[in-house]
Order: C-alpha cells, then structure tokens, then sequence
C-alpha cells in the first residue's frame, strides 16, 4: 500500500462513536461503488475520557461482515502515526 496514493481520506475526529460508524460504513461503500483502491482513515488517537475509543473499536467495524467483504488490506503509513490508516479495498466486480 505504501506505492498507491492515496485516493479519498475520512477524518472522523470528533464524531460519536455511532456517527463515526455509519460515517465509516457509508465511506467504505462509496469508495467501493467508485473503484476506488487506496483510502485513508483518520481515527485519531483520541484524549480525555473515552481516550480513543473510535481508534479502538475500529478495527472491529473492519471485521463486520457488512463491510468486511470491501476491505483486502489495512496498514498505518507511519509507524509515528497510529492514529491513520490506509485501506486497500477490493476491485469492485
């Protein structure tokens, strides 16, 4: 993934954990549906009380088999920046 740009980013600082999720899976099936390859995430590392909670929970709305299915390949492009994280989605056939 480090050779393909990266096409789309979503940026879901500041949002509920259930808009994050909808904001995530509606993404996800957009970017599909474009052909698009390589997208990023931006989950942030998160602060406070919930202290990442999008950032932990994410990888398990990965897993979801409503989106599963969309996804080849996930990576952080820098190992300084856990709080992104590139996708490499399926060709849509």
């Amino acid at each position: 993934m480090g050779k393909l740009h990266t096409e789309r980013t979503l940026d879901l600082h500041g949002m509920t954990v259930q808009r994050a999720h909808q904001a995530l899976t509606s993404f996800l099936r957009g970017a599909h549906a474009q052909k698009l390859r390589c997208v990023e995430v931006i989950t942030g590392r998160g602060s406070g009380e919930s202290s990442g909670t999008i950032r932990r929970e994410f990888p398990h709305w990965l897993n979801q088999p409503e989106i599963r299915h969309l996804i080849l390949g996930a990576a952080h492009p820098h190992a300084q920046n856990p709080g992104s994280v590139r996708l490499l989605l399926r060709r849509a056939r």
